[in-house]
């Protein structure tokens, strides 16, 4: 099965605004109150505590247009210097699939997920991806697909 390309993740400094919109309900399917689930870590008022709560952070930031809290969850060997989110791009919704490693305990894991998007005026689309994850400076973050 041919894999879809990714959405447009820019590196280039055109971008969408600095976050402008702050959902009530989280955009990571969590069913918190973004302010009690990813927002304290959007903000750097905490970190995550496993890969997974990486990845629902990290999905968040694209929904809500927060390139630099992408960028300062990125391991800095696969960092890009510069992030744009296209603004026509709608991440819609997070399923979690499955997850190895990652706890507490670990210092690197796994997350595989499905990230639903719509592109403008487009029909919902799918990213399937199994991202890796280790601490660094003891924070986790994300590192690259496998």
């Amino acid at each position: 099965m041919a894999r879809k390309p990714k959405p447009n993740l820019k590196t280039s400094p055109k971008s969408r605004p600095e976050p402008t919109k702050v959902p009530s309900v989280c955009p990571c399917c969590s069913g918190k109150a973004y302010s009690e689930c990813c927002g304290p870590l959007h903000s750097g008022e905490g970190r995550a505590t496993s890969a997974e709560q990486l990845m629902r952070s990290r999905f968040s930031a694209f929904a809500v247009g927060d390139a630099a809290y992408l960028l300062r969850s990125w391991h800095s060997s696969t960092r890009p210097a510069r992030l744009s989110l296209d603004g026509d791009t709608r991440w819609t919704r997070l399923e979690i699939l499955g997850a190895s490693d990652g706890g507490p305990f670990h210092t690197e894991g796994t997350v595989e997920f499905r990230a639903y998007y719509r592109e403008r005026g487009g029909a919902e689309e799918i990213l399937h991806e199994n991202s890796t994850f280790v601490r660094e400076g003891g924070a986790w973050v994300y590192v690259a697909a496998l």
